[in-house]
């Protein structure tokens, strides 16, 4: 069983929920990038998730293309990454799972790309702009491999097209908790939450929210239906706010506000 199945087994024998937080690889810099990847294991991340800078990112809001811009300005590529991921594995529990532009799969292949990512320790991989109807070849070779492709649906998505991304979605489903790009929100639209029961009822797999998730409080809501919540503006926004911070405060700021979002998850602990 691959690192993402195994820590939701664990998660739902447990009776808890996924914190799942979104960093964006290299901003400031990979060796900030593998402390903070092992600080948010240790502060209770159920899984982790990189972001892979793209030039022209995908839904992704200003807080994140910002990031996005700074890592490609300071060097990052996609091999750098994986050698951060490597150096980190055997320090860190939480699956990893890198989100990345189709684009950046298929310049090195979806085979080979698979291959490196695993080899480094990575569990799977968000393609975000890898529509459902086109994923044939990657998710054939994604299951031979045991490394699950988490896929999106959105509020706008069509009932025939969100039971597709349900049955081909592993490691959990991507539900997108609103329409427009990433960022925190104040609101979540109370949509959300049918938006996930009609996930559920189409699949066994978990289904996680993300987009616009800021606060504990919104993590405990959405607890109380889905399998786990993503979180990235918020934590990527914290990071920038303290790049010039001796790397101890960057660190204790980061783990402080994930532990937080971390016990909203965990319903048994707040009854």
């Amino acid at each position: 069983m691959n690192r993402i199945d195994a820590r939701f087994a664990e998660l739902r024998e447990a009776g808890r929920k996924a914190f799942i937080p979104f960093i964006t690889a290299g901003d400031p810099d990979l060796d900030a990038t593998a402390a903070l990847v092992r600080e948010l294991d240790r502060r209770g991340a159920s899984l982790i998730e990189l972001g892979v800078p793209f030039s022209d990112p995908v839904a992704d809001g200003a807080t994140i293309q910002a990031s996005y811009t700074r890592a490609l300005d300071g060097g990052v590529t996609v091999d750098r990454i994986l050698d951060t991921v490597q150096t980190v594995r055997s320090d860190v529990s939480a699956p990893i799972l890198t989100m990345i532009s189709i684009s950046l799969v298929q310049r090195r292949g979806i085979e080979a790309y698979i291959d490196r990512a695993k080899a480094a320790g990575v569990d799977g991989a968000i393609i975000p702009d890898l529509p459902v109807d086109e994923s044939d070849e990657a998710v054939r070779i994604a299951a031979a491999a045991d490394f699950p492709l988490v896929m999106l649906s959105a509020p706008t998505t069509p009932a025939a097209r969100r039971r597709l991304i349900a049955e081909r979605s592993r490691g959990f489903v991507y539900c997108v908790s609103l329409t427009g790009i990433t960022g925190a929100r104040a609101d979540l639209p109370p949509e959300v939450v049918d938006h996930v029961k009609a996930l559920k009822a189409l699949t066994g797999t978990p289904v996680c929210v993300g987009f616009g998730v800021s606060r504990p409080d919104q993590v405990a809501r959405l607890c109380t239906v889905a399998d786990g919540v993503i979180v990235g503006s918020a934590i990527v926004r914290l990071i920038h706010a303290n790049t010039d911070a001796p790397r101890d405060e960057l660190l204790r700021a980061v783990g402080d506000f994930a532990a937080g979002l971390a016990d909203a998850a965990r319903p048994e602990e707040r009854s």
